[in-house]
């Protein structure tokens, strides 16, 4: 330790204080002045809507038409500063976006699991916890000037497709556990301070709707027109969104580039209006992808003008505008006579409402909730120990031959270590990441328990070319007790503007595998690093390869919680959020192709654990643990009446002739009271304490319509159980919610009948009938 002398003490503490930039505390955003207390936009004892008004009173049109986008222009004769919309936090701050800077008191930021990763948790509290955490680390950088407080995450768009690049991004392709996850994340990072009607943060879910597909092949998600019927857009695509707005009251949606059936996103009034705002209640802004506004004219050319492009989507329910265009344009299509003051005004609310939930027309941050978080609270032990807590939970176990797993590491001399994923720090955090803490690399981890031998095997994740380190991995493997095998994807196969043509490992990593397989000594364990999944189903069937763990992307820990796994210091509970499918789906199944629902007739196999039929490398839902769990329904009803706010009638029975049941409309039935209450034990039969993650599917009745879900998730949570200890969980299931699905319509439908119940491999039926109200 170097002992300072007393004299130069305050000459030290004076120039760290001015190389840190001096008070950390930035300025009021707006009423920061003496002229404050005469303007009541600036009264925080007077409701929000009062105050809007006020402030759009005073604004010039120009003002006005310069707060439409994202990079809003201060307004100095008003003492409101100008303010960048654009921050991102879908996994911890991130610097993908404008309003945040790295650097002096903030070098950094806790850089948790990718979203799929998170999600492969099923456990709902981690993922308020991590949004608690990020909105921690946000608010210290807003209150030093760093960030700002609108940040545009979490994507919630479901995973149709194996080959999307930005699959990494979102929680799945199941809409009940997008949806959980959505609204769990959103409540974590908005905490609302003082009522629902304030923010810590304020989230934003995007892309709105149906958006999946970025470049692939000679599609772009800039002309791409997905075609989505009415029943998938209600079951599928809208659910997790629906999910953010009337559960977790999220702030912001952000609508996406492409057009469905033929309408951009950004200017169906359909979408933003009537749906967004009118059916779910929306109590926030809509934020257009950037430069959205601008693909309608210059590449859809859905706008005949750009005029045309900024009206369209303001009357449609645009209010923000990432990119130039509408402080561009939006004088022009009033002039043009295709706007309105009006028009803009509405919009102005929206946003401006937002900011004033935030406290940004409070005055001095300082005085505000959370204004005393600083740089203390970033990268603070507490996150740290979370998100490596969080990758640990999120790693999937997908093959354990013969118990081989954990590692003894007692039993082990060498270990080598191979694999172009082997020794990879940036790659562990995925896309949409910002500068993480510090980082701990496979080897890394591995390396804290058992000597190592390292060799890439490949140079990169391509792993192209005759001159591949093949052999030296091999010659290592060949030497030491047990060899693990590190390979899969990164930003370079995997990305946004980035979408796959197959599901193979890249390049002649399967090559090294199975060289490697072949060579060694002793046990050979396969870990897949990636967002996306691979068909590996050769490792999957090869006796010499003993063990896969998928470890998606883990975040900056991700090699501390892998080798945490593999030498039995955490046991895994994660499970897949995806379908692994086999490479003849990519080979079969074009990516354009929207349809969730499988056609038996013209050989489509449908798509998601719901509808797919045909054959898989790795189940959703899938993954093992070192223990061993045994489920009982302790307690279940065997039947529940549904009762109906009106008598059914014929016409609402939907058309389909492989239907021999009757059918309900969800808006006919008495929802309040039709929650499913069941009881679960679990013991843990195994040897070792664990977590397991109770997954619960519901089928619906014989007789069900054809396209019906063969089964989905209707509940889902994470216990902890000691060896041989048992524990109970409560769960309710929600039948207008959980156990209805769209019709051909569009509309929510319950099957009147028997439904199954499954967990695991037990079963427990239940039937729901009919009661009709009295008169």
């Amino acid at each position: 330790m170097t002992i300072i002398p007393r004299l130069l003490l305050p000459l030290l503490l004076l120039l760290s204080f001015l190389f840190s930039g001096g008070n950390s505390g930035r300025p009021a955003f707006a009423c920061g002045g003496p002229d404050s207390a005469a303007m009541r936009f600036c009264r925080r004892d007077l409701p929000i809507k009062v105050r809007v008004r006020d402030l759009l009173a005073r604004l010039t049109e120009e003002e006005k038409i310069r707060l439409l986008v994202n990079n809003a222009a201060p307004v100095p004769r008003l003492g409101i500063s100008g303010y960048e919309w654009w921050s991102e936090a879908l996994h911890g701050v991130s610097n993908s976006g404008f309003g945040v800077t790295f650097g002096r008191d903030f070098p950094g930021a806790t850089s948790f699991p990718q979203v799929i990763s998170a999600a492969a948790s099923f456990n709902a509290s981690l993922w308020e916890l991590i949004g608690r955490a990020v909105s921690d680390e946000a608010r210290a950088m807003y209150n030093a000037g760093q960030a700002g407080l609108t940040f545009w995450s979490p994507n919630v768009n479901i995973y149709r497709d194996p080959r999307w690049g930005r699959g990494q991004e979102t929680p799945g392709e199941d809409p009940a556990l997008a949806g959980r996850y959505a609204s769990r994340y959103v409540r974590g990072l908005q905490q609302s301070a003082g009522g629902r009607n304030r923010l810590k943060v304020a989230a934003c879910c995007k892309h709105f709707t149906a958006y999946d597909l970025d470049h692939w092949r000679s599609a772009d998600r800039f002309t791409f027109n997905a075609v989505v019927s009415r029943q998938d857009l209600e079951d599928t695509f809208e659910a997790p969104f629906k999910a953010c707005v009337a559960d977790g009251n999220v702030a912001g949606v952000m609508c996406s580039y492409n057009q469905v059936n033929g309408i951009p996103t950004c200017a169906n009034v359909d979408f933003l209006r009537a749906t967004l705002r009118a059916h779910w209640g929306l109590n926030g802004y809509i934020v257009s992808d950037c430069d959205s506004v601008e693909v309608l004219y210059k590449y859809q050319r859905y706008a005949l003008t750009p005029e045309d492009a900024v009206a369209d989507a303001m009357k449609a329910g645009l209010d923000l505008n990432c990119g130039p265009y509408m402080a561009l344009y939006t004088r022009g299509a009033i002039q043009k006579g295709k706007l309105s003051m009006a028009d803009v005004d509405n919009a102005l609310a929206n946003t401006v409402t937002v900011q004033m939930r935030l406290g940004m027309f409070d005055g001095d941050p300082a005085s505000q909730p959370f204004g005393q978080l600083g740089p203390k609270d970033v990268c603070s032990p507490a996150h740290q120990a979370l998100a490596h807590e969080a990758a640990q939970q999120g790693i999937v176990l997908l093959k354990n031959a013969g118990g081989a797993l954990p590692l003894r590491s007692s039993l082990l001399r060498s270990v080598a270590v191979v694999g172009p994923n082997s020794d990879v720090t940036t790659t562990m955090i995925g896309n949409y990441a910002g500068i993480p803490c510090n980082y701990v690399s496979p080897l890394k981890g591995i390396s804290l328990h058992v000597r190592t031998v390292h060799q890439l095997g490949c140079s990169n994740v391509a792993c192209v070319g005759s001159t591949q380190p093949i052999d030296e991995a091999v010659a290592a493997a060949r030497r030491s007790d047990a060899t693990i095998v590190i390979v899969g994807l990164d930003q370079s196969v995997e990305e946004e503007t980035r979408d796959r043509d197959g599901l193979l490992l890249p390049g002649r990593q399967q090559e090294l595998v199975e060289k490697v397989a072949v060579a060694a000594r002793g046990p050979v364990i396969l870990v897949l690093i990636s967002g996306g999944s691979v068909d590996i189903s050769f490792a999957r069937d090869n006796p010499r390869i003993i063990a896969i763990l998928w470890a998606g992307y883990p975040g900056q820990h991700g090699g501390k919680a892998i080798a945490d796994v593999l030498f039995g210091f955490h046991n895994p509970s994660g499970k897949l959020p995806m379908t692994w499918y086999p490479q003849a789906f990519a080979d079969k199944v074009l990516m354009t192709d929207m349809r969730m629902r499988a056609d038996p007739d013209r050989g489509y196999p449908g798509r998601s654990y719901r509808f797919y039929t045909g054959p898989v490398v790795y189940p959703f839902g899938y993954g093992l643990s070192y223990s061993k769990f045994s489920s009982v329904i302790a307690h279940a009803p065997t039947e529940l009446m549904v009762q109906l706010n009106s008598r059914q009638t014929e016409s609402d029975q939907p058309s389909n002739s492989t239907q021999s049941i009757q059918m309900i409309r969800v808006n006919q039935a008495q929802c309040d009271s039709l929650i499913i209450p069941i009881r679960v034990n679990v013991t843990n039969v195994g040897g070792v304490d664990g977590t397991e993650t109770v997954l619960v599917y519901a089928s619906p009745p014989i007789g069900s319509p054809s396209w019906a879900p063969q089964k989905q998730l209707v509940a889902f949570e994470k216990i902890h159980v000691a060896s041989n200890d048992t524990v109970y969980i409560e769960m309710g299931i929600d039948v207008c919610r959980d156990l209805s699905f769209a019709d051909l319509q569009g509309l929510r439908m319950i099957a009147i009948g028997d439904h199954n119940l499954q967990i695991g491999d037990l079963t427990h039926s239940f039937s729901l009938r009919v009661e009709a109200p009295n008169g």
